[in-house]
């Protein structure tokens, strides 16, 4: 049985100059007569999201335009409903009853269809194994789908079988009631015990695919907050526990990334690069192998705890680092360092 699903991660990319004798005026309504099928409703949360580039800086929608400025503008295209196909993929279920599913994500297993990976998806591998689940015009229709882990993070993942269980578990979601804790290999010594990372994240208007940092009381962006603690200080690396009070796209990689600690192997945020320790042979070969034994970012979702729909009390899961993370870090341990 198919299911559709409708594909909302498509964006297109306008880059507009000001043309000489351009009188200034609100860059929202300067776009409003440039742009076909829009409003400036959509204009300003645009620039709201940080979307909007005025010589390659964002900007608020009350900007005015001058002659030469460089306007880059992205915004989503019409969505697609798409047909999702039921494939036989092995999933690892923790727990499943009449509610809801807990998964332990395997590393390199996308979560749901989207531009590029329209098979081949834990979404694919759910409605082959479960049948249809429900689905939310909020969640972007994804089945069962009230929060990700990307492809290459590892760890928990809760399903909704329900729509009602759907809907509370978004609502819990929603107001921070959920507690998540994931574990991450970042380089660096990180000197702080423990912190807070507090910062507005938007799309990267040149890339889609990375996320930028604005600051936290800005008007660009939505608020992001991390919570990290250093679990194990490993030389040259350092395995730190991180808990989410928000859950934004690629929230721990780029917020540890920010403070200076990229994650190890992360290919989007510099971190498959040697950031640290010496320039040997050897060393070179030892960080290639620890990264070979990862598909990317060492990221693992390791605890997930809410309140179940209809039992009406706390529930937890939590599980143990995939073996190749745990072979990353045994080989640290044994590394001397010089």
């Amino acid at each position: 049985m198919e299911e559709e699903f409708i594909d909302k991660e498509l964006f297109e990319i306008y880059k507009i100059t000001v043309d000489f004798g351009q009188k200034p005026i609100r860059i929202d309504k300067f776009l409003l007569d440039k742009l076909e099928n829009t409003s400036r409703n959509k204009i300003q949360e645009s620039a709201k999201l940080g979307n909007i580039l005025v010589n390659e800086k964002p900007i608020k929608s009350n900007y005015k335009v001058k002659y030469g400025d460089v306007i880059q503008l992205v915004v989503r295209e019409k969505p697609k409903v798409l047909k999702l196909i039921p494939q036989n993929i092995p999933i690892k279920v923790l727990y499943e009853d009449a509610e809801l599913i807990i998964i332990n994500k395997d590393a390199g297993l996308v979560v749901h269809p989207g531009h590029g990976n329209y098979k081949g998806t834990l979404i694919n591998a759910l409605i082959y194994h479960f049948g249809q689940l429900p689905t939310s015009p909020e969640l972007n229709h994804r089945p069962g789908l009230v929060h990700r882990i990307d492809k290459n993070t590892s760890g928990l993942l809760v399903i909704a079988k329900t729509e009602s269980t759907m809907n509370h578990l978004a609502k819990q979601f929603f107001e921070r009631t959920v507690e998540r804790k994931y574990l991450a290999l970042v380089w660096g010594d990180v000197k702080e015990d423990q912190g807070t990372i507090k910062t507005n994240l938007a799309r990267n208007v040149k890339n889609r695919k990375v996320m930028d940092t604005y600051d936290f009381e800005g008007d660009i962006g939505k608020h992001a907050i991390t919570n990290y603690k250093v679990i194990k200080k490993l030389g040259y690396v350092t395995l730190v526990e991180c808990k989410l009070e928000t859950g934004r796209t690629h929230q721990i990689r780029i917020h540890m990334k920010s403070i200076g600690h990229p994650l190890f192997n992360d290919p989007e945020y510099g971190g498959e690069k040697i950031l640290k320790g010496h320039n040997s042979s050897n060393y070179r070969k030892f960080i290639q192998n620890c990264f070979n034994e990862i598909p990317g970012q060492a990221l693992h979702a390791k605890s997930l705890s809410f309140e179940h729909p209809q039992k009406k009390k706390i529930i937890s899961f939590e599980v143990e680092l995939p073996d190749g993370f745990k072979k990353i870090l045994t080989k640290f341990e044994k590394l001397e360092i010089k």
